[in-house]
């Protein structure tokens, strides 16, 4: 609409106010474009972006939808936000540019419903998280329920971590060894790869008549660092630390920690929630090896429910 002096006559509008009023635009309905080049949001529903090459809609079994919204994830509590994927800096596995940022991580277990009643042994889940609350991973073990049932503990895995557009990025393998250390010629091991089919590293356990003891190394199969554990590995009411320390043992450089849950699913589940601190500046590869060492730990030490639970030297 154009404002004419004949208006301002019509309505009664001072001249000064009308000049003023002249000179304002009134746009009404007019698309406003953007930068030079921008034609707005791809894909065929406003405000939606489409999905990247090759996506289908769902990833493989128990594991969370890739390329969709935070908060939807079959699996996984709603409203928890994930980490932003930062920029990969050079030399970085694809999907570890999120270990760059960080000094901690928290690994939390989900329950399985069926597995409370029934005793039934399912598949583990686990959320893995900074130390803001926000998620950067969705782990889930990928075995078959003989395995799971009859090997217990024990038993061989491949645990399998993606990151939010459901896009593996770590894969751990634990092969079937003794657990018993009594026999140190077939001691536990798991092996880290990132990406999957790459390994980046190893974590193997050192026989010691008392305390539980592994060294991490390095995808060359070269030790970089100790971790050693309580003689006893159990605690009520107070968290379990692994101390990581330098191959002389003496510096102290992180920590692996089993925090305490309380009696109800202490006692009656094997769900449990760790803590891993480690240096910020600590190379990606062996961050990622610390997450499989937690792992491993979990498994060895506290899979069983706090009735079946070793409660003296391990």
């Amino acid at each position: 609409m154009i404002l004419t002096q004949e208006h301002s006559c019509q309505v009664g509008i001072p001249l000064n106010i009308f000049r003023q009023l002249s000179q304002l635009q009134i746009v009404s309905h007019v698309h406003i474009s953007g930068p030079p080049g921008y034609t707005g949001y791809p894909g065929t529903q406003a405000g939606y972006p489409v999905p990247p090459a090759g996506y289908s809609g769902a990833g493989p079994v128990g594991f969370p939808v890739p390329y969709q919204p935070v908060t939807s994830q079959p699996g996984v509590p709603a409203g928890v936000p994930w980490m932003p994927a930062p920029p990969p800096p050079l030399n970085c596995p694809p999907g570890l540019e999120y270990l760059t940022q960080i000094d901690q991580l928290l690994i939390h277990q989900q329950i399985e419903l069926l597995e409370v009643l029934t005793g039934f042994e399912t598949c583990n889940k686990y959320e893995i998280k900074n130390s803001l609350g926000q998620r950067i991973y969705f782990a889930a073990e990928d075995t078959d329920c003989c395995t799971r049932n009859c090997c217990g503990p024990s038993r061989p895995f491949t645990i399998r971590i993606l990151d939010n557009t459901g896009r593996e990025v770590i894969t751990l393998e634990r092969p079937l060894r003794c657990t018993s250390c009594c026999f140190p010629c077939c001691l536990q091991e798991i092996e880290i790869q990132a990406p999957p089919g790459v390994p980046v590293g190893y974590v193997t356990q050192t026989w010691h008549p008392c305390l539980p003891k592994f060294t991490l190394q390095n995808e060359k199969r070269e030790d970089v660092l100790r971790i050693t554990g309580p003689c006893i590995v159990c605690s009520c009411c107070a968290d379990v630390d692994f101390e990581i320390k330098s191959l002389d043992d003496k510096y102290v450089v992180g920590k692996i920690s089993k925090q305490w849950t309380g009696f109800v699913r202490e006692l009656f589940t094997d769900v449990d929630n760790f803590g891993i601190q480690f240096p910020l500046d600590l190379d990606v590869k062996m961050k990622a090896v610390m997450l499989g060492a937690c792992f491993l730990i979990d498994f060895m030490f506290f899979e069983m429910t706090r009735s079946e639970q070793r409660a003296g030297v391990w």
